[in-house]
């Protein structure tokens, strides 16, 4: 399948990893560009020279293109930016900002940016400021979300750009795939999907709250701290909850028993404690396969209906 953005990004595949923190290191990010697609790093606030090793890491495992996530309002994110250009990636994905000062030394590097959208709004500030894409990420993503949905999002913001877009949110199989390119994507970005993979390190726990979710087995939280992420429901996603709803958690506490809660999750697999951050596609992922299974999986069944 060749669209504009395997030709931009030079992959067989227009399928991106979603650059998902504390999930998202070079063992899945290799392997996701090993078959066909592209795999991400994640930055988030990780030490420079652990993310430096990522890259290299990632180097060693695949001579595909590969690229990194930078939330932009990491404090490292100056550091990571530079690094990116020092360290040759092909592809910078970006949230939780506007990347505009970053983009004209990244493009002079031949780097890719691609930020990630939840409005129309903010993809035209992004075309005007130099992106070569844009990934537009509906509600239905896990972790930090807007409010659209993708299958309204999605289409206003190809309208509205003359640049590529990425579409992302409830996206894990080829029927997704499919539908998103019939809202005029021509390309997606997965997560969740690849939670469930082999590849991917998160805590067996993890894969296993994945493999059993059910549709409604998310949550969102945090709306009223203005950071809304999406999580598994668990006692402690429902604990946040209900705090949110009856006031019972000030935004202060809720941010100060939620420090440190992803990585509770990712590494330690605490069910009392971590925030398993997941989108609301999980009930669609049953089992646990190689990330070369997943896309093929999903290509071939996205080819199929596109065909008709």
């Amino acid at each position: 399948m060749k669209t504009r953005i395997t030709e931009l990004l030079g992959c067989k595949y227009p399928i991106i990893q979603g650059g998902m923190a504390w999930v998202a290191e070079h063992t899945l990010a290799s392997a996701v560009s090993n078959a066909g697609g592209i795999g991400l790093i994640a930055g988030g606030s990780a030490p420079i020279d652990y993310l430096r090793d990522q890259i290299r890491k990632c180097k060693e495992k695949t001579d595909k293109p590969f690229g990194v996530n930078i939330m932009l309002m990491s404090p490292n994110a100056d550091d990571l930016a530079q690094l990116c250009i020092d360290e040759g990636v092909s592809v910078v994905t970006t949230g939780a900002g506007n990347p505009g000062k970053y983009i004209a030394a990244w493009k002079e590097a031949n780097i890719k940016v691609i930020p990630v959208v939840p409005s129309v709004a903010l993809a035209k500030r992004m075309e005007r400021a130099g992106a070569d894409a844009v990934v537009a990420e509906g509600t239905e993503s896990g972790g930090h979300i807007g409010e659209n949905t993708t299958m309204c999002l999605v289409p206003q913001v190809v309208d509205a750009l003359e640049i590529p877009v990425i579409a992302a949110g409830g996206i894990a199989d080829g029927r997704g795939m499919a539908a998103a390119f019939m809202l005029g994507a021509e390309g997606v970005q997965i997560g969740t999907r690849f939670l469930a993979s082999e590849e991917c390190q998160i805590h067996p726990t993890f894969k296993e709250l994945v493999i059993k979710a059910k549709d409604t087995d998310s949550v969102v939280t945090g709306r009223y701290t203005g950071h809304p992420c999406r999580n598994i429901k668990t006692k402690f996603s429902k604990k946040l909850a209900n705090g949110e709803k009856d006031g019972s958690l000030s935004p202060e506490e809720f941010e100060q028993i939620t420090l440190g809660s992803l990585r509770k999750a990712v590494v330690d697999g605490n069910v009392d404690e971590g925030s398993f951050l997941c989108g609301a596609i999980a009930g669609m992922v049953n089992e646990i396969k190689p990330c070369k299974d997943i896309v093929e999986e999903i290509m071939a069944g996205a080819e199929k209906l596109l065909a008709r």
